[in-house]
């Protein structure tokens, strides 16, 4: 695993609550709900992507 990617999922997830906060302050909360479902999003199809990878690279060590 990639120490990267951990870096990459904190990165959006301070963003994301930065954001969250300002836009919840500002009276804003249905955008503030958007961003925080966007940076999940964002954060599942990453960890997708490396599940993804862990397959194909079990697939390639049994050979199937």
């Amino acid at each position: 695993m990639n120490v990267d990617l951990i870096f990459r999922i904190a990165a959006i997830g301070i963003l994301v609550s930065v954001l969250n906060q300002v836009l919840s302050r500002s009276g804003r909360e249905e955008m503030a709900t958007m961003t925080t479902l966007v940076g999940l999003v964002v954060v599942l199809m990453l960890v997708v992507q490396q599940i993804s990878d862990l397959f194909d690279l079990v697939k390639d060590l049994f050979g199937l």
